[in-house]
């Protein structure tokens, strides 16, 4: 679910194990985005169903050899083709709502395209990770109930997360956790057995997979989204909204590379809208950037109008949609004609690298820069007309009353300034407008989500260190006695968090209980010490009595093929040796390893 809710974020402190678990918005509250999200929720389910449908009826139409049952099948396909189209439409209608996510200032500024977030389906993953950690990690599963309530409570939460930057962190840290998941629970031996429902989020479709990468993948993009929204929501009269817009548009680009032309080009917008928020009255310089600014901006808009267009693409976009990008392309050409027209008639001074020069004119001649301004304002006005023409073609678009307020005011601005500088005995040949040359003073930028901002502990940390204990890892698990004799215990440890058996003394107390090189202390009698540093194993082992130690260990599989791989090798250098009559030579390795050991205790 998305997009629901208040903006708010609650946080709550649980009794887990880890850390409070952020909660996402109220689905339930009634608010006007959560209405859309009620609304689009059911719309998805009933596409579902009409897919099943339509597919079944093409199955039976293909089977079936009856003329009269394919007749009825055949209407009947016709009639699901019908209805579906309709729910698509509506949703597409639900989607392109771009008033819902639009900023609630009072200044009057060109509205922005957000995306809408993916939808999942809640899923209950309690009995695959139970059976999980019973089979492979050989623990009690009902230990760890309260760390698979957590988790399952975050990705409810992630659902629904608000539009703001408490709603980025949960979905940053759902991501975060997931990297965890991955390398707990998804074995490359084995299926998890869990399957991700997502619908898409422009046509919803929903797409069924048990690869983790798609969840990844959909909740980077529900983080994107969620990104345009709240560069959207920004109020653009301050330089800092639009610096916050600026922000967010580019780090919405830096989650989904395919997307970043479309982010960029209201990247670009922000910063056209930040020069003529800066504009002083008659000020050359200002009014030939903004200019060159907004020509960018419809440059831009034009490429994406073309990306649209697409065949694989144009049947994904919502009408709305492209309808905005012509407005835009439109609108923002029209204001580069419009500024270069007020600066060539109210300012003093030479125009350079802004047009084209006609041949005709002379822009030292005051008049003639007054017929060069007319003919950019007729262009103006003409742009405008054509922005107003498509946005009344748009059902949706009519229903943004804030876009046909910007549009028509940029309208009679042009109209006003046109009849300003009219006189009504030029007779003189009409000059032509030649286009604006586009430049930017700020080239969009990708910015990747500090996803490293947002600290997370590991849910399941008490399964123990990753680095051994992890779903790619087999081990076997051993008890062992260990009774201190005279020369002591006959072992050498090395490392923390677990504590590694880094040597064992042959005939030793320790070599007589089963202990072996590569072994991991995971318990001393019954404490668990997967966590536990070098010091503190060491000193419960040497508080070893005359009844001795109750020691768990576990062999780490692939441990015990290195160690056979590396007794060939040193078998093969022995035999070169002896061969070639080479006496002086010595061979240190570990039986695990060729390393330098540090850190190690000899007990």
């Amino acid at each position: 679910m998305s997009d629901s809710g208040s903006d708010e974020d609650i946080t709550a402190e649980d009794g887990g194990s880890t850390e409070s678990v952020r909660k996402g918005c109220d689905a339930l509250v009634s608010t006007q985005r959560s209405k859309l999200q009620q609304r689009r929720a059911k719309l998805n389910q009933q596409i579902n169903r009409e897919l099943r449908l339509r597919s079944g009826a093409e199955n039976l139409y293909r089977a079936s050899s009856n003329p009269k049952v394919k007749e009825t099948v055949a209407l009947e396909l016709s009639f699901v083709n019908s209805n579906l189209q309709l729910l698509k439409e509506e949703l597409e209608e639900l989607n392109s709502s771009m008033n819902v996510y639009q900023t609630e200032s009072e200044t009057v500024s060109v509205p922005m395209i957000p995306l809408g977030l993916k939808e999942t389906k809640e899923i209950d993953m309690s009995v695959p990770l139970q059976d999980f950690i019973s089979e492979h990690y050989s623990e009690d599963a009902s230990l760890y109930l309260n760390e698979i309530r957590d988790f399952m409570e975050l990705r409810q939460a992630m659902r629904t997360p608000s539009r703001n930057e408490a709603g980025q962190e949960l979905l940053m840290d759902y991501y975060n956790q997931l990297y965890f998941l991955d390398q707990r629970f998804f074995s490359p031996h084995r299926s998890l057995g869990v399957h991700f429902h997502w619908y898409d989020s422009l046509t919803g479709v929903p797409s069924v997979q048990r690869a983790l990468a798609f969840e990844k993948g959909s909740v980077l993009f529900n983080i994107g989204a969620l990104y345009t929204q709240i560069g959207a929501r920004q109020d653009r009269s301050t330089l800092t909204g639009i610096q916050n817009a600026i922000d967010a548009f580019q780090r919405a680009a830096g989650t989904e590379s395919s997307g970043s032309v479309f982010y960029f080009v209201q990247v670009q917008e922000c910063v056209c809208e930040k020069v003529i928020l800066d504009m002083q009255d008659n000020n050359l310089n200002v009014l030939l950037q903004a200019a060159q600014e907004a020509a960018r901006v419809s440059d831009v808009y034009s490429l994406v109008l073309q990306a649209m267009s697409v065949p694989l693409l144009k049947d994904y976009v919502p009408f709305s949609w492209i309808s905005m990008v012509q407005v835009k392309t439109h609108h923002f050409r029209a204001l580069a004609h419009y500024y270069t027209a007020v600066a060539l008639c109210d300012c003093p001074g030479e125009l350079l690298n802004i047009s084209v020069r006609p041949e005709k004119l002379n822009l030292h001649d005051p008049e003639d820069k007054r017929r060069l301004g007319k003919a950019h304002l007729r262009k103006a006005i003409i742009r405008h007309e054509e922005a107003l023409r498509l946005h009344s073609v748009c059902k949706m678009l009519r229903k943004m009353d804030i876009l046909q307020e910007v549009l028509s005011h940029a309208h009679a601005c042009s109209l006003e300034k046109y009849s300003e500088i009219d006189q009504e005995d030029d007779f003189c040949e009409v000059a032509e407008a030649p286009e604006i040359q586009s430049h930017t003073q700020q080239k969009p930028d990708i910015k990747t989500p500090d996803f490293s901002g947002v600290r997370v502990t590991d849910i399941f940390q008490r399964l123990g260190p990753l680095s051994v204990f992890a779903a790619r890892n087999r081990w076997v698990r051993r008890h062992a006695c260990l009774v201190r004799g005279e020369a002591g215990l006959g072992l050498t440890l090395r490392g923390d968090s677990p504590v590694l058996v880094a040597g064992v003394l042959p005939g030793g107390c320790a070599a007589e209980a089963g202990l072996r090189e590569g072994d991991y202390i995971v318990a001393v009698n019954g404490a668990d010490c997967r966590w536990a540093e070098h010091a503190e194993v060491v000193h419960a082992l040497k508080s070893c009595t005359e009844r001795g130690l109750e020691l768990d260990v576990i062999t780490l599989q692939s441990h015990e093929v290195q160690s056979t791989t590396l007794k060939a090798i040193l078998s093969i250098f022995r035999l070169f040796f002896l061969h070639h009559q080479i006496t002086n030579f010595q061979i240190v390795v570990s039986q695990t390893n060729i390393v330098l050991l540090t850190n190690h205790t000899s007990i």
